[in-house]
């Protein structure tokens, strides 16, 4: 049964359990793959193994006459009707945007991609076609390192050259910052590149029926794909209905127009039937967009007492071998959260894209966010240590007080609200911080090969992407807005559309949870409908920790709307005036009187429509458009306790707290899973996760024995715990919760390693902090 609300209580705000996850954990629903249409058609693709090569030769004709294959076409074939992936955040006016044709003609650019697909009758007779298929390369130098790419006569990747553009933002004096500082403390830090690991593979199926198509997909972005299709195939808007049916997972990955979406609706366009692509594990960590590879240069100005004068960041960013949906602007959301929680002077920040021989980078869980979480936290406590100074006093020192809120920040945004004192002390008190410290010190003095670290790591992020009008300031090209409609039934019941497709979040128990309290109607009665650009026509889509801030405040009006509606019908009916009627609880009344009627004898007088007020149209169907003023700000902070055996070089976490504030709270049972997960992710990069290429550009951590993800038992127990500072800028008071964990946990990890480790001179141990790193830090080798 799902929890209930104690009687007389506001669903917002209790932990229901999610109306999705009966048929969503016994499998009982319909994943992409689980399509099954008559004449079916199955497609393999044939990838590159190699980095870069320019294509002599692709000849398909050897597959053709294998038994069960129906066609086979090379990137050739396909060439005037493929068009080019599309780049939708053209950061800068000259940057290089290179053709991305969805497989490639002449020239490869990383191994993995397409080259040529078979089309057969089952998906294993298309996988064995694929040894027939003849392609001779003619190899190319491969070019792997970020630095050596941006120097002269390096390889290129393109044409054009391997630089993509320059991004530049500054506030402030930054020279007169760093002119005489007491304390100048200058860090690199290397992100690791990072492969997205979905529970559901990607998955496409593609249908014609006359000049109109179908396309179902595993994809956080309906709305936007089936845009960015039409552009790219020519098949008209109108024509093209795209279906994101029950999605396993995205994390970004699943943030794209993809190669594999384009060429199934190429070949059901050429061959008349629908056609199926799933994706094999290996297959996707070759080929889903991976996410982070950063080079961080990082230089801070303080005063001799800790207080941060100016910071300067000097950023490159590995873009792979193309621009995919977002690639350039993922590294700029960073940008604007360098600066943290904290006050400066003035700031400095230098983004280069550089172009390599590698999968392209996109978005992945937080964005740019944690990257630049990371090199702050990792840098305050560098700042602490250079001045003997506690780590978590450093902070205290440096950041906004709840006073001062709302704060215009030095790179450009207003911090609607926020108290970071209360979320840390909170913190502190659960972690047992004092205790720690004191067994730290014990430790230390007695030489014990087991060392112990504490990390901590505050955090703010810009989420709930956001105004149109900033985002169009940053050259994105699409708005930051969101749509709803709610439809009152005759009987009563409510359905809502959103355009906010979920791929796991809990949006219909949370959608549901909203409306309930809006029209005052059991939360049973309402269903939520999503995914299907034919039945949900308008929509910008789920990514950035946006769907409850601007699309749960979309729900939120058009429930308004409804009940506006509702109102003059309910006067006609009570013979009173609409002034007069009040709304509470799922009733409207004549204020200081017992006559009343419930919203479903509305809603069914409403359908009836035998007696309506003059000129009022029978339906209380409503919808709303939300485009937020602000960004949202959830803050937290995350303390982590680890145990490193000096000997080993072994890392064991010993206690984990996070307390966040994500604003008002719709249901605290998703906010805990949401975190948890978070969580996992950002320990993952800290301790376990790369993405590892050869001297060649080969992809090594091709399947889940070589990538190595934490399973339960790799993973301390959390204590979490949450603040609650509502935002100001919607109706609800929510902010965000979906990247928060991964933001915050990577830092606090790293820098609790890093603090085991100051008896032995080490500042840093590049991530993953494996055991051998470790180890090689502690005995002075090279990482």
């Amino acid at each position: 049964m799902l929890s209930e609300p104690a009687p007389g209580r506001a669903e917002v705000g209790a932990a229901r359990r999610r109306k999705e996850d009966a048929r969503l954990v016994t499998g009982r629903t319909r994943w992409t793959d689980n399509i099954q249409l008559p004449g079916m058609l199955y497609v393999a693709f044939l990838r590159s193994p190699m980095a870069h090569a320019r294509l002599t030769r692709v000849d398909v004709s050897g597959a053709l006459g294998l038994p069960g294959v129906v066609a086979a076409f090379s990137g050739r074939d396909l060439a005037d009707e493929q068009g080019s992936l599309p780049c939708a955040w053209p950061v800068t006016e000259d940057i290089v945007i290179p053709d991305h044709p969805p497989m490639a003609v002449d020239e490869v650019r990383y191994a993995g991609e397409a080259v040529a697909c078979v089309v057969a009758t089952d998906r294993y007779r298309a996988a064995d076609a694929l040894e027939a298929v003849e392609v001779d390369y003619d190899p190319l130098p491969p070019v792997l390192d970020m630095t050596e790419a941006l120097t002269e006569g390096s390889p290129k990747v393109h044409e054009q050259g391997n630089r993509s553009f320059v991004w530049k933002f500054a506030a402030g004096d930054i020279g007169a910052a760093f002119q005489d500082a007491p304390v100048v403390v200058e860090r690199t830090y290397v992100q690791q590149r990072l492969i997205p690991s979905a529970m559901e593979p990607r998955a496409v199926v593609a249908q014609s029926d006359g000049d109109a198509f179908t396309l179902y997909s595993a994809t956080q972005i309906p709305h936007i794909l089936r845009i960015m299709l039409a552009s790219v195939t020519g098949i008209p808007e109108h024509k093209l209905r795209v279906i994101a049916p029950d999605v396993g997972g995205g994390f970004g990955s699943k943030l794209q127009v993809t190669a594999e979406e384009v060429i199934l609706l190429l070949l059901a366009r050429r061959l008349g039937k629908p056609v199926k692509w799933t994706e094999s594990r290996s297959e996707g960590n070759l080929t889903v967009h991976h996410g982070r590879d950063q080079l961080q240069r990082i230089s801070l100005a303080a005063e001799a007492d800790g207080r941060i004068r100016g910071l300067k960041v000097d950023l490159l960013a590995d873009m792979g071998a193309y621009l995919m949906l977002v690639t350039p602007g993922i590294p700029l959301l960073g940008a604007f959260m360098y600066n943290g929680i904290y006050k400066m002077d003035a700031y400095d920040f230098t983004c280069t894209g550089v172009f390599t021989t590698k999968m392209p980078t996109d978005a992945y869980r937080g964005a740019g966010r944690p990257e630049a979480t990371y090199a702050i936290e990792r840098v305050m406590d560098e700042l602490a240590h250079e001045l003997g100074l506690d780590p978590v006093e450093v902070r205290r020192r440096n950041w906004i007080r709840h006073e001062e809120f709302p704060y215009a920040t030095i790179a450009g945004l207003t911090y609607d609200s926020g108290n970071y004192e209360a979320a840390t002390d909170k913190a502190l008190a659960l972690f047992g911080y004092d205790k720690l410290r004191a067994e730290q010190a014990d430790r230390r003095e007695r030489g014990d090969h087991v060392q112990l670290g504490i990390g901590t790591s505050t955090f703010t992020e810009m989420c709930g992407l956001a105004p149109s009008r900033v985002l169009g300031s940053l050259s994105y090209g699409a708005g930051g807005w969101e749509h709803a409609d709610v439809r009152m039934l005759p009987t009563g019941k409510v359905e809502v559309v959103t355009g906010s497709s979920p791929h796991g979040q809990g949006h219909e128990t949370a959608w549901s949870q909203i409306v309930a309290d809006a029209l005052g109607v059991p939360f049973e009665d309402v269903s939520v409908v999503h995914g299907d650009t034919a039945v949900s026509h308008k929509g910008m889509d789920t990514y950035g920790s946006r769907s409850l801030v601007v699309g749960g405040i979309a729900v939120l009006r058009a429930c308004d709307k409804v009940k506006e509606k509702a109102r003059q019908i309910a006067a006609h009916m009570l013979e009173a005036s609409p002034d007069d009627v009040e709304f509470a609880e799922g009733t409207f009344r004549v204020r200081g009187t017992d006559a009343g009627k419930t919203i479903q004898e509305v809603a069914l007088a409403t359908f009836a429509a035998h007696d309506l007020p003059d000129g009022v149209e029978p339906s209380l169907d409503s919808s709303a458009t939300f485009d937020p003023e602000n960004f949202s700000f959830p803050h937290g902070t995350h303390l982590c306790a680890v145990e490193v055996d000096t000997e080993t070089g072994g890392v064991k976490i010993r206690s984990y707290v996070a307390v966040d504030d994500v604003g008002k709270v719709v249901n605290p049972m998703i906010v805990e899973g949401q975190v948890h997960g978070g969580l996992a992710q950002g320990i993952a990069q800290a301790l376990f996760e790369e993405a590892v290429y050869d001297a060649e550009g080969n992809l090594l951590t091709t399947t889940m024995a070589d990538y190595l993800l934490p399973s339960a038992a790799d993973l301390p127990d959390f204590v979490t715990d949450r603040t609650e500072t509502p935002a100001t800028t919607n109706a609800l008071g929510v902010k965000g919760v979906g990247e928060a964990g991964t933001i915050a946990s990577t830092p606090a990890v790293v820098n609790a390693v890093v603090d085991a480790l100051r008896p032995y001179g080490v500042h840093d141990v590049p991530m993953p902090c494996a055991p051998e790193r470790v180890w090689r830090a502690i005995n002075g080798g090279a990482a």
